[in-house]
């Protein structure tokens, strides 16, 4: 959630540093700072954007070490104070730290009896004065590091600087990302490779547990046990180019906008046409292991959950296996029995979700057979499962998940079309589906250029305190996802429920004040979906309704007619026009769209 990015090499430090930060800005944050080590330590932080801090920083703050990081307050309100680096009391160690201390109350209360004199109400600064107290004692800054985190219970991602062992970063990981970038005479690290490609595309990602030591000429890694582990580089397909806006007036719009394009990359290769299956090599299982699964067990976290609802009915569908999805963050604490006979598949776009990392991390404990479906490769997922899809949407920058949640929906079809035709759904059904998923793109072309009809409807309704989305079967995680979208960047309170649960309670809420949008697919449920629609206008409410086909007058105020696919690939197109809604109302109201209240783009804390 925090970012974290650290230099050292023969330029000039802050700018590199302040660039950084400014490329993790989507992840959420309140606050950032950044320290220079230059006989001595130079330190700038400010509660607020990275723009506040690059004013506070002077024209003289020169240095060519240096470590910043932007803040998503856990302990403490924002504020300078409580922003980060944080410095131990003889200026001697400076930290910066994402992730929870959780025993931060029992250390701090160690070093105040000691006469530590704390500056801020963070659990960060514990890590400081920790660390403060072993440098004198230890030869080298990473053994300091390391004996003073043996004491330390929780989750980490950190980098710390020594002023009298100046050339040297020291990072480490403990659930919270770390990538440490390779360049010429210079190293970077990161949480994000985002902060990271505009100076080197080799990278190499941290294993929990594990240490750098960063100099100009090169690096080295470590076991918490202090034994030298070996890592090999690895080169990412992004470029810096692809975290600009192209143009568009906030990321959130440009990655609607690129859904044809990521969804066509999605499915680029996967698609046979002769035996109208799915080409998923990466699963690492073969057609008798495949056979071999009685049930898929689904989880995810927030949008990651709502298209796992939307695979488990795909998989159910196409290959009729038992499926269901769960939130991961429920799944990893209710001690959940692990059965050999059931495949287990983790969602998350960056594939750093703590809650969704910590339930794969148990799973694989208890035996479990784990695959996942992430965006970003060589992340702790992705290096965690034992196989799995990646989506190949290209960065995600918004905090609001748009072309990784459509992307996810087009995996989760392959992988029930793979599964389907290694079990019992026939060629001509297999055909069907790869003919539906390859008019994808398309169709959500086509969708796209109802935008400024979907900005009206947004502006309507913009306006309302309330709004409810409802479904029936594939409609309903549609409904969930479309609400998802609209409260956290418009702030309009929204709730999904299943169109046929309303008259069970819901109904209540419904009148002239609280409008609907009804979630309408032309499959075998249509009838008993426009029955709701009549329910609501019975009792005066407005429906916006999402569909296949324009509804009578009397049933829908408004209408979004979507183009026609398969029946079970029709959910993934009907999200496209409630990206857009939630958009366009986000942007009538004034909100900060990429970067909404509260929240964060990599969820790496509980």
């Amino acid at each position: 959630m925090c970012g974290i990015v650290a230099y050292v090499g023969p330029k000039d430090a802050a700018p590199i540093l302040l660039e950084g930060l400014q490329r993790l800005e989507y992840r959420g944050y309140d606050s950032a700072g950044v320290v220079v080590s230059n006989k001595g330590f130079k330190v700038r932080k400010v509660k607020g954007r990275v723009a506040d801090l690059a004013q506070a920083v002077p024209a003289r703050f020169k240095g060519t070490l240096g470590i910043g990081h932007t803040r998503w307050a856990t302990h403490g309100v924002p504020s300078d104070v409580n922003a980060h680096p944080h410095l131990s009391a003889d200026e001697r160690v400076a930290v910066v730290h994402n992730g929870i201390i959780e025993n931060a109350t029992e250390l701090r209360a160690k070093l105040e009896a000691d006469g530590v004199v704390f500056a801020s109400e963070t659990d960060s600064e514990v890590l400081s004065h920790l660390i403060a107290r072993t440098v004198e004692e230890t030869s080298s800054l990473e053994e300091a590091v390391r004996k003073a985190l043996k004491s330390v219970v929780g989750t980490y991602g950190i980098a710390v600087l020594d002023s009298e062992r100046p050339g040297e970063v020291v990072v480490a990981r403990n659930g919270s990302p770390i990538v440490l970038g390779i360049g010429e005479k210079e190293m970077f690290a990161a949480s994000d490779v985002a902060a990271l490609v505009r100076y080197t595309r080799q990278v190499v990602h941290l294993e929990d547990g594990e240490l750098a030591v960063l100099k100009a000429d090169g690096f080295h890694t470590f076991a918490s046990g202090g034994l030298e582990t070996a890592k090999e580089p690895l080169t990412v397909d992004v470029e810096a180019g692809h975290y600009d806006t192209g143009g568009f007036e906030h990321y959130l719009l440009k990655e609607i906008s690129e859904q044809p394009e990521t969804v066509a990359r999605t499915l680029r290769g996967r698609l046979d046409e002769r035996f109208h299956i799915a080409h998923l090599g990466g699963l690492n299982m073969d057609a008798r292991e495949t056979r071999s699964f009685r049930r898929v067990k689904i989880i995810g976290c927030g949008s990651a959950y709502y298209s796992g609802q939307i695979g488990a009915q795909l998989i159910e569908e196409l290959a009729r296996i038992p499926a269901d999805a769960e939130p991961a963050s429920e799944f990893r604490y209710r001690n959940p029995v692990v059965d050999p006979d059931t495949l287990y598949v983790a969602i998350s776009q960056s594939g750093e979700t703590y809650d969704t990392l910590a339930a794969v991390q148990e799973l694989k404990r208890k035996g479990g057979r784990v695959i996942g479906i992430v965006n970003a490769v060589g992340s702790a997922i992705a290096r965690e499962v034992d196989g799995g899809i990646y989506l190949h949407a290209g960065p995600e920058v918004s905090v609001a998940s748009t072309k990784a949640f459509t992307s996810t929906a087009v995996a989760f079809a392959l992988l029930a079309l793979h599964f389907g035709r290694v079990h019992d759904l026939s060629p001509a059904d297999g055909r069907r589906i790869v003919d539906g998923l390859a008019k994808l793109p398309d169709q959500i072309e086509e969708i796209l250029k109802q935008g400024d009809r979907i900005r009206d409807f947004a502006r309507k309704y913009a306006g309302r305190p309330s709004i409810m989305f409802v479904g029936r079967v594939r409609g309903y995680p549609v409904a969930r996802e479309g609400a998802q979208k609209l409260k956290e960047i418009s702030y309009i309170h929204a709730e999904a429920y299943p169109a046929s649960e309303l008259k069970h309670g819901p109904l209540a809420l419904i009148g002239p004040e609280m409008p609907t949008v009804a979630i309408v697919p032309d499959d075998e449920l249509l009838d008993k979906n426009l029955t709701t629609l009549g329910e609501i206008r019975a009792r005066g409410g407005n429906v916006l309704m999402i569909g296949h086909r324009e509804p009578d007058a009397k049933l829908a105020d408004d209408a979004i007619v979507v183009p026609k696919n398969e029946i079970e690939l029709d959910p993934i197109l009907l999200t496209i026009p409630l990206q857009l809604l939630a958009y366009h109302a986000a942007v009538a109201l004034e909100r900060d769209v990429d970067k909404p209240r509260n929240l964060a783009k990599s969820v790496t804390v509980e």
